[in-house]
């Protein structure tokens, strides 16, 4: 957003829980501060309510001075205003708290460390470290629209050591969720479920003018830490492409505390992507960093296994463009420039900043990972191809070619703008020729019959940018929710899946490699599972090779369905930051 940063430190308070119901559909109930518990059955039924919502009041910290009390009243007046008026339209189902944030995918409060959780099955031994998975977890009940990627970020983790597991979960507390913490309601804005049309500009007004006054400040960043994780230079960084990554501790009893905002030792002066890639030969991290309101709208850089930044490479494009992923190879980074940009100026006009350019040729750049510039990079056009995630991509020098595996999505702007066509999500193979500019794309599973919607998932991390059989997708039916997952053999095009039962869904499935096993298979997918008839969640461990349940770890509080993960093993452990 153009905000000036640098890293902070920050101190921890839970004081503070939240509970919500735990039912679909629902209203959402969050218990104004300081929370209460309160009990309330999965058979509950609530119905909406008609009355519009109203804006809590400000909690006035001791340190205002008169003139910021004053003008806090004020603003808050004028916000109780804006929702009043917006409570007279629908909201559209991407923006709806009911629809976005119902079931499990309710919020959860925050769960010290359990021990000696119930196991069935056997955990394999092979497996000693911490699994977390990161997610979107609302501290407060939205005020106005609100979308699923717009929550709080939490992450989850479950410890295992010698067939034993704990389990934690935690907010990243970020500047952000601090800030609303301490005034006790949601104020900064919701970039998906917030900013559209002229209630979006009068929220971004609101916004700014707490800033001036000193009401919040958004110099530290306004990111949200929901949705990627990775485990480099001895450091957990939870991310999302509005901020810098946040450091996240894993404390010698299974416990999470947040460490700050990292800046890579004031190397990073920007905002990151939540998809960055290690690659497993050199150690190296490579990243974008796109932004919204000035030029240069994307970054390319990368830090060395030791942390040492590389100077930024500027990415030419006409238009600030959502770039959510994106792949490596041995030897380039491999950059989607497709057909969702950002467009503040149609909120002037009623819309979403979020759109489809139809009149946009998607394209995928092809550049050095070493480069220093972008005057060698290779543009290659492949008409409408939107892929909000890229499962892997390598390089085939004999024919000239990168191939990258990625699941094309239809309406490409389905999961920001609601849509009456039904969203489909199809796993392809796009061949991108370096020497004629041209491109092929082809569906991985040919037979019609065998469509199936794959969302989130990952190749193994161990052959990141190159040449892979397999891939570990989630089955993403009935959208948005996921009834299991798929191992897809990336040359035939043959699908085995793994059914997590009736009415049990999870999320991404995380592929965790065996070091005792010298096959791209070998190894091991880890989920989470919540089952919606005993509103119970659980961790399955499934044998990567024969899709075989080898254990079940029960966890003692609700998993809400939530984003991506990853595995630090615990000999990494031993040296973390």
């Amino acid at each position: 957003m153009g905000f000036p940063k640098r890293s902070i430190a920050l101190n921890r308070n839970r004081t503070n829980t939240i509970h919500s119901v735990l039912q679909s559909p629902s209203v959402l109930h969050f218990p104004k501060q300081p929370y209460h518990p309160q009990v309330i059955t999965k058979k509950a039924t609530i119905t909406p309510s008609p009355k519009p919502k109203t804006v809590t009041t400000t909690q006035q910290p001791p340190h205002w001075n008169l003139l910021q009390r004053a003008a806090s009243t004020a603003l808050d007046m004028l916000e109780g205003a804006l929702v009043s008026r917006e409570s007279q339209n629908p909201l559209p189902k991407t923006a709806d708290p009911r629809v976005q944030i119902a079931g499990n995918f309710a919020p959860v409060p925050e769960q010290p460390v359990r021990h000696a959780l119930p196991v069935s099955g056997t955990i394999p031994e092979c497996i000693s470290g911490v699994y977390v998975r990161n997610g979107a977890n609302p501290l407060h009940e939205p005020v106005a629209g609100h979308h699923f990627f717009d929550g709080d970020g939490m992450v989850h983790a479950v410890s295992i050591n010698d067939g034993a597991a704990s389990y934690a979960c935690r907010f990243t507390e970020t500047q952000r969720l601090v800030q609303e913490r301490e005034i006790g309601r949601p104020v900064f804005p919701k970039a998906i479920g917030e900013l559209h049309g002229h209630s979006g500009i009068a929220r971004l007004a609101l916004f700014y003018a707490r800033g001036a006054l000193g009401l919040v400040d958004p110099s530290h960043g306004i990111g949200v830490a929901n949705a990627g994780l990775v485990y480099f230079n001895d450091r957990l960084l939870a991310m999302s492409e509005d901020d810098m990554p946040y450091q996240v501790r894993i404390t010698p009893t299974g416990d999470l505390e947040t460490v700050g905002r990292y800046d890579f030792e004031t190397q990073l002066g920007s905002t990151m992507i939540a998809h960055p890639k290690v690659d497993p030969v050199s150690g190296h991290l490579h990243t974008l960093s796109y932004d919204v309101v000035k030029r240069p709208y994307l970054k390319y850089f990368q830090f060395s296994a030791d942390g040492e930044k590389s100077p930024d490479v500027e990415i030419p494009l006409a238009a600030p463009t959502m770039m959510h992923d994106f792949a490596i190879t041995e030897n380039f980074v491999v950059i989607p420039d497709q057909q969702v940009v950002f467009k503040l100026q149609e909120m002037i006009t009623g819309g979403s900043p979020v759109i489809y350019d139809e009149n946009k040729k998607s394209r995928f750049g092809i550049l050095a990972k070493n480069a220093t510039n972008a005057d060698d990079i290779i543009w290659v056009e492949c008409p409408d191809t939107f892929c909000f995630h890229l499962w892997n991509a390598w390089e085939e020098p004999e024919s000239d070619e990168v191939v990258v595996i990625g699941s094309c999505m239809t309406p490409p702007d389905s999961i920001f703008n609601e849509n009456d066509e039904c969203l489909k999500s199809v796993l392809s193979e796009i061949r991108l020729n370096l020497k004629t500019g041209e491109s092929t794309r082809r569906p991985i599973i040919s037979e019609e019959s065998e469509h199936v919607n794959l969302e989130a998932g990952m190749v193994n991390r161990n052959q990141l940018g190159r040449k892979t059989r397999y891939a570990y997708l989630a089955i993403a039916e009935p959208w948005p929710k996921v009834s299991g997952f798929a191992k897809v053999d990336l040359f035939t095009g043959e699908v085995k899946k793994h059914i997590y039962g009736d009415r049990k869904f999870g999320g991404e499935p995380f592929f965790l490699p065996s070091s005792s096993c010298g096959e791209e298979d070998g190894g091991y997918i880890l989920s989470f599972v919540h089952d919606e008839k005993t509103w119970k969640s659980e961790l399955q461990i499934v044998n990567a090779m024969n899709l075989k349940l080898e254990a079940t770890v029960t966890l003692p509080s609700r998993v809400p369905y939530g984003f991506h993960g990853t595995f630090i093993d615990s000999k990494d452990l031993k040296n973390q930051a």
